[in-house]
């Protein structure tokens, strides 16, 4: 299949799909997880996931401008419902963490001053949290085009505080953890270079 048939099959999915297919994953994976589908920690295995879920957009949406440039492959009007899904498993992640694992206060705090791991990824929460609750129409009215896109380079960041926290936290291997951090490095570099290279023209 042609780049101009892979582009055109695209452009006519539409972004609220992208919300409808990660609720439905978030559900089935939760689904799993009361029925004994994810194993005997259930727990962990779900807080897992969702994290994996929201690290798998996060490079998705870090991906759509060097794709576009590299291949003419567009997914730019779906970049932002890409992005506003992977806050969502990252809210999922978070709230297993803290509800269903922990369960107390003193243990969050406990868990936040003495694992630092936790404290990065609890940073890379705070970077996203204002590119999601800005991730509208509204939003980019009133900062401007100018301010929002300023806003909304916390993503880097944040991506790297993520690729940190998915390498440290150790629950996976060692290898995979380095290649999605190596992923989202090159990523950056990609739109950063691009960044400078327009500045400078």
């Amino acid at each position: 299949m042609s780049v101009a048939r892979i582009d055109a099959a695209l452009r006519r999915v539409p972004p609220w799909a992208i919300y409808v297919a990660a609720a439905l994953w978030a559900a089935w994976l939760f689904r799993l997880g009361l029925t004994g589908g994810l194993g005997a920690e259930p727990i962990n295995a779900l807080e897992r996931e969702y994290g994996q879920a929201a690290l798998y957009l996060l490079v998705a949406g870090l991906a759509v401008s060097p794709l576009r440039r590299l291949s003419g492959v567009s997914l730019l009007r779906h970049r932002r419902a890409i992005g506003v899904a992977a806050f969502g498993f990252v809210l999922a992640h978070l709230a297993v963490w803290a509800l269903l694992d922990l369960q107390s206060l003193p243990r969050l705090w406990e868990d936040l001053t003495r694992r630092p791991y936790i404290a990065v990824g609890a940073l890379a929460f705070l970077l996203l949290l204002p590119l999601a609750v800005t991730s509208n129409d509204l939003s980019v009215r009133r900062l401007g085009a100018a301010g929002w896109r300023r806003l909304h380079r916390l993503v880097y960041p944040a991506a790297v505080l993520v690729a940190v926290h998915y390498l440290w936290i150790g629950k996976v291997q060692e290898t995979e953890a380095m290649l999605w951090g190596g992923a989202i490095l090159l990523l950056l570099a990609l739109r950063i270079r691009r960044h400078a290279g327009t500045r400078a023209a």
